[in-house]
């Protein structure tokens, strides 16, 4: 793998040998980022195919327009929001998809760029907004919010069981204006747990706070519910989680959607006729070996589920 790339795609040759299916095929990379899994599946395409990527990243498209080495109406690129792309996809009068991809991570380079404020590594502002341009920032919710709704935050995007004590200890801060850099909120969170356990719990706290201004599961959940209006029969989608969160509501989408029967137990007969729209491709979620997490530690939480439009 090349290091010197500002994002390792996780899952690269699992995940396409699986969505790939048709060479003139059209194929959405509804969180397109630095191009890895558009540049590999873009390579597969013959000179009908198409690729549309859609990123909230400014900064990664453009990236990403100066990587993808095919010709430009092979692909188009897109900014906004994965959970729109029922009406991007309509701006470019596509109605139909052969292939979908979402992959839920934060990338390296937002992650190591010290001034988004993603990372507890470095002193920045408390931005974390994925769209740099959107209003609500981290800054914003914790200077806005009370206590016990930064608590909520904190123990239900990052199951974090310190919650209550981080909240009291941030609120505590804000009310005495000394909430406003990274190097702030990792403080708050270090009078609370215990050094050997730090690290872990400043994760979840940045990541659940990530997760709260960003609106992120809602946008998972539009974007799953409109799947399967768009993907062909015989198309498929592909997810890669990083969170317990997203990955339950991935798995009990792909249950719900493969369902053949929605009947009560007692009922001795089906009488339902319920027809599925999935069908499941992956018994259990596929995650990195061991030499793909040596080369990118990040990889080592990510899952990925596929299933087929039936």
């Amino acid at each position: 793998m090349n290091q010197s790339l500002p994002h390792l795609p996780v899952l690269l040759e699992e995940t396409i040998s699986r969505l790939y299916t048709d060479p003139d095929g059209i194929y959405l990379d509804g969180t397109v980022g630095f191009g890895g899994h558009a540049e590999a599946l873009l390579s597969k395409l013959s000179k009908d195919g198409q690729l549309i990527g859609i990123d909230l990243d400014p900064y990664a498209l453009e990236y990403t327009e100066k990587r993808l080495s095919a010709p430009r109406n092979s692909y188009s690129l897109l900014n906004g929001n994965y959970r729109e792309y029922p009406f991007l996809l309509q701006t470019l009068g596509v109605d139909t998809l052969t292939g979908i991809l979402f992959d839920l991570g934060t990338s390296s380079s937002q992650l190591n760029t010290g001034r988004r404020g993603f990372s507890f590594q470095e002193d920045a502002p408390l931005d974390m907004r994925l769209n740099p341009n959107a209003d609500y920032s981290a800054y914003d919710f914790l200077n806005n919010s009370e206590e016990s709704e930064i608590s909520d935050v904190i123990r239900e995007y990052g199951e974090e069981r310190h919650s209550r004590k981080i909240a009291q200890m941030i609120y505590n801060k804000v009310q005495s204006n000394a909430m406003k850099t990274t190097f702030d909120l990792k403080e708050a969170v270090s009078k609370c747990v215990h050094p050997r356990f730090l690290n872990k719990s400043l994760a979840r706290v940045f990541q659940a706070i990530r997760i709260k201004i960003n609106d992120e599961l809602a946008s998972l959940k539009d974007a799953l519910e409109n799947s399967t209006q768009w993907l062909k029969v015989g198309g498929r989608i592909a997810i890669i989680s990083f969170h317990s969160l997203e990955d339950r509501m991935v798995k009990q989408f792909f249950k719900n959607c493969a369902l053949t029967c929605v009947c009560p137990r007692e009922y001795p007969l089906c009488v339902c006729d319920t027809t599925p729209s999935l069908k499941i491709l992956t018994r259990k979620a596929i995650i990195p070996g061991a030499e793909e997490i040596k080369n990118n530690p990040r990889s080592r939480s990510a899952k990925l589920r596929v299933a087929e439009r039936v």
